[in-house]
């Protein structure tokens, strides 16, 4: 009868006491320090546009044949969604077999019918006279009935009260925020991370901003501290804030006695602007306020001498992505510059689609709405929250607002531990999430991704019906429960690069 070994378990699966070079190999490869010992991180790199930029003042790049294949074009680099869809389609992904998906990283929220709320536009009236352009500011009648909402919604009882002639329509919120961008002088621009992917590429593209980064602190439920932003304006010269409210990816919200601070600091030369597209998605804890929403236009004194600017639109509220309506709010003098600057870079919104979307606006309408919207989308972000919690992912910072959740990796075996990895895990899941590096503004992509403070994050959308919600859930959990029984190994490494490498694939 053998005696039993006393010899301690190894920690190399191929056999106990030495590690063989394969067990070395293995344990380099769980643990990365730096973003060239990744896969999924140089993948990100080879991304045109992804490159690092030359310092301001240095030496132009050498020239990249496969960015600058037409002479003096540059790409910007992707947003988080274009670029997540991508690598989607590289391993399997197409629209004809979206269904088989789950797709958590869309910045879009469901467009179908949902309890108690209006019926959903099902035909689009065409005016022989909508046949032509519209205005570069957007048909008189929508502008006016945008107005008139906020002023039913944030300012009864205000002696300034917002007319047409305060509102510009346009193509979609990244036109409007063009547009904006397009007419700012050379000032130093604050914006803070983390925050919505497509301030990046605005911040690379109009050189005139320059930008001056805050970053949000976790611990602090990342908000933005009002007294250390007045102190920024001063010492750093800041004449531009440019944030979102509520907040994306966190879903967070600036409110109350914060909100109003943070407006009153437009009537001290800085300009506010204030990406409001969530501003319906409030999931206050007490059934008496469901329904109410938040706008910085509540704590507007004058709409024509506060420098508040207000970008929203049909896209996430109204649940109307595809429609492309959506407006910018300001004092008079800010509209006239927006119709100039939209003549050249979008030429205006479509003309139909904006008369379809005046009845929309009704106030008693959007009262309906709002309070359908908010109670769907709140059982949508328990129902997610629950099941997460379940997986032993619990959320740091539970969203307050948006349709998302940002989730930290830190405590997943590595390489599962951050974002872009966790990410190209679940394509083979056939499930898709936003790796946190996007919502790191940084134009010039100079920072070492593992030095990010958005590197161990991924944000999940609750935007999508609550059938892929759980397909894509199921999915997380199984990625999580393999890499905590040891599956780590086949992890990090081994993903397909592009449709090539993906034989059979069409899309």
């Amino acid at each position: 009868m053998s005696r039993p070994s006393t010899r301690p378990s190894s920690a190399y699966p191929s056999r106990s006491g030495t590690p063989s070079l394969r067990d070395v190999v293995h344990g380099v490869m769980k643990i990365f320090h730096h973003e060239k010992e990744s896969e999924a991180h140089q993948i990100f790199r080879q991304q045109v546009g992804h490159q690092p930029k030359p310092a301001l003042g240095g030496l132009p790049q050498t020239v990249n044949p496969d960015e600058e294949t037409v002479p003096g074009i540059e790409h910007p680099g992707s947003t988080g969604v274009i670029y997540c869809s991508d690598r989607a389609i590289a391993n399997g992904f197409n629209y004809a077999n979206s269904h088989e998906w789950a797709n958590l990283g869309q910045g879009a929220p469901e467009v179908g019918p949902i309890p108690n709320a209006p019926p959903r536009p099902d035909s689009i009236p065409m005016p022989v006279d909508s046949l032509e352009y519209a205005p570069t500011t957007g048909v008189k009648a929508l502008r006016e009935a945008v107005a008139n909402l906020y002023n039913d919604n944030y300012r009864k009882g205000k002696a300034s009260q917002y007319t047409y002639e305060n509102v510009c329509i346009v193509p979609g919120g990244r036109a409007g925020l063009s547009r904006v961008a397009a007419v700012i002088g050379d000032v130093y621009c604050s914006y803070q991370v983390p925050d919505y992917t497509a301030y990046d590429q605005v911040l690379s593209a109009f050189k005139r901003l320059v930008p001056v980064p805050t970053a949000l602190d976790p611990k602090n439920k990342y908000r933005l501290d009002i007294e250390q932003t007045k102190k920024d304006i001063l010492s750093q010269g800041l004449a531009v804030v440019l944030a979102s409210n509520p907040r994306n990816p966190t879903g967070q919200v600036i409110a109350g006695k914060d909100l109003k601070e943070l407006v009153s600091l437009s009537r001290d030369n800085t300009t506010i602007i204030l990406d409001e597209f969530y501003s319906w998605y409030i999931y206050p804890d007490s059934e008496k306020d469901i329904g109410k929403s938040i706008s910085s236009a509540e704590y507007v004194e004058d709409v024509n001498t506060d420098s508040v600017v207000i970008i929203d639109g049909l896209t996430k509220n109204w649940r109307l992505p595809g429609w492309r309506i959506c407006w910018v709010i300001g004092p008079k003098n800010l509209i006239t510059a927006l119709s100039q600057s939209g003549s050249f870079l979008d030429g205006g919104a479509n003309h139909p689609m904006q008369l379809a979307a005046v009845p929309l606006l009704e106030p008693e309408r959007v009262r309906i709405e709002k309070t359908a919207l908010q109670k769907h989308f709140k059982a949508k972000r328990d129902h997610v929250l629950k099941r997460l919690h379940a997986l032993h992912l619990d959320v740091d910072v539970p969203p307050q607002a948006t349709f998302y959740i940002w989730l930290n990796l830190e405590k997943l075996p590595p390489p599962l531990n951050n974002g872009l990895t966790f990410f190209e895990e679940l394509l083979k899941e056939q499930t898709i999430v936003i790796p946190g590096i996007f919502f790191d503004i940084n134009p010039a992509h100079r920072r070492n991704l593992f030095n990010s403070p958005c590197h161990h994050y991924v944000r999940l959308s609750f935007g999508p019906p609550i059938a892929d919600l759980d397909k894509g859930i199921d999915a997380i959990g199984r990625v999580v429960a393999n890499a905590r029984m040891g599956g780590t190994k086949k992890m990090g490494h081994s993903y397909k690069k592009s449709l090539e490498s993906n034989s059979g694939i069409h899309i």
